[in-house]
């Protein structure tokens, strides 16, 4: 059985022209004779009726005391929502389909309730409904546990839904629409620019997407990529392929590269602080101590260098000032610098050539952009400057490694 699994994030369902479109995606793929699974988002985005944030509001505003049990309860409504909506209109249009929640999907998951973990799969009533030429529609982003209680995957949860039901339906591909046409050398809102990628790797595209990009989720890479299975970023509003993700060697169907290059894009993250404590007495468990401090605090801790002479880390700057406290009581001096910005040059081509970070250094040095701390991977070299850089340096990167041509 020739499977395809496609979602649709909430955007692509907010309004009916929108989900005119997303039709016609299921429909092309139906006259391709594959068999469509569709995975789904809540409509919309914040302030919009049915938007996951939406729902959230209204905990906020009545009571707050809402248990994660019930809470994930509650946030299931919005893909069910949008499964529903999207299941009459593919009637109405004579596609005969099917919803199915994450539980009747069989997704079976942890009890971490507002970012469960995928335990393991049973799709055997979606391939029954497949084989009865229905379009299988899933609600992303939750499942259950063994007691039958609804859980949420977590922010990103419908692209891991997808890939996931993808690798157990050993589907050919996972197509992940969006309001975007494809995955962009940069981002567009700051440079201006910013071209798509006609292809990228599995590595590529997760410290692409733990460093900033939001196109999608890197967890649900880390699945595509365990099952070796391709996955294609497409805009929702365009018949353009958009970015193909897979591993080398390449998938057969997979596009060839336009242009061999060491760095395929530049991602950012802002609003982060910069941490220091200095071991001055050469105490031996300063490391320890300090980071088992960050884990109690349950404060989350990024681009860390240690060595005999201290630590230096960053924090989110709404986490600094907890940070700092509790650095403080226990008797460290730590120096702090708030707002500044990790900046990623990534690209699966980086490892082992010469010259990739005395480019970075001489760019930014030829405009006076100062780099507080770097470190680098097979794939990722980053950066931390100061905010008020960020912009600057995302340019600058970008054309110095010419990734607009």
């Amino acid at each position: 059985m020739r499977i395809l699994v496609q979602k649709f994030g909430g955007t692509s369902l907010s309004t009916a022209q929108a989900r005119e479109h997303v039709i016609n995606h299921i429909r092309h793929a139906l006259q391709e004779q594959l068999n469509v699974v569709v995975v789904v988002s809540a409509m919309g985005r914040k302030g919009e009726p049915y938007a996951t944030d939406t729902l959230l509001q209204l905990v906020k505003d009545n009571g707050d005391r809402l248990p994660a049990r019930e809470k994930d309860m509650l946030l299931c409504c919005g893909e069910i929502i949008s499964a529903a909506l999207l299941c009459s209109l593919l009637n109405a249009d004579g596609i005969p389909s099917t919803v199915l929640n994450g539980a009747q999907a069989g997704i079976l998951t942890n009890g971490q309730y507002g970012n469960a973990q995928i335990l393991s799969i049973r799709p055997s009533r979606i391939l029954e409904l497949l084989e009865q030429n229905r379009v299988v529609i899933v609600t992303g982003f939750q499942g259950k546990t063994a007691e039958d209680d609804f859980t949420t995957l977590g922010r990103g949860g419908s692209d891991t839904s997808a890939t996931a039901l993808g690798a157990a339906l050993k589907a050919e591909l996972v197509d992940i629409f969006t309001d975007v046409n494809g995955i962009l050398t940069a981002d567009p809102r700051i440079v201006d620019d910013a071209k798509p990628l006609q292809r990228v790797t599995y590595a590529e595209i997760c410290n692409m997407a733990n460093n900033g990009a939001k196109v999608i989720h890197p967890r649900a890479i880390e699945i595509a990529m365990h099952a070796n299975m391709p996955v294609r970023v497409r805009s929702t509003f365009s018949d353009d392929p958009g970015t193909w993700v897979s591993a080398p060697p390449m998938h057969k169907g997979d596009p060839k590269p336009l242009n061999d290059r060491y760095v395929t894009g530049i991602a950012h993250v802002a609003n982060v602080t910069q941490i220091q404590v200095v071991n001055y007495e050469r105490q031996y468990d300063l490391q320890l101590n300090v980071f088992k401090a960050m884990a109690q605090e349950q404060i989350s801790v990024d681009f860390i260098n240690v060595n005999p002479s201290g630590v230096v880390y960053t924090v989110f700057d709404h986490e600094s000032q907890r940070a700092l406290e509790t650095l403080r009581a226990m008797g460290y001096e730590p120096h702090a610098v708030t707002g500044c910005a990790k900046v990623s040059v990534i690209g699966g081509g980086i490892n082992g050539v010469p010259g990739i970070m005395a480019n970075i250094v001489e760019a930014l040095t030829e405009e006076d952009i100062g780099i507080l701390q770097s470190a680098d991977s097979n794939t990722t070299i980053w950066i931390l400057v100061r905010g008020e850089d960020l912009v600057k340096s995302v340019r600058i990167l970008h054309n110095k490694f010419q990734l607009h041509i």
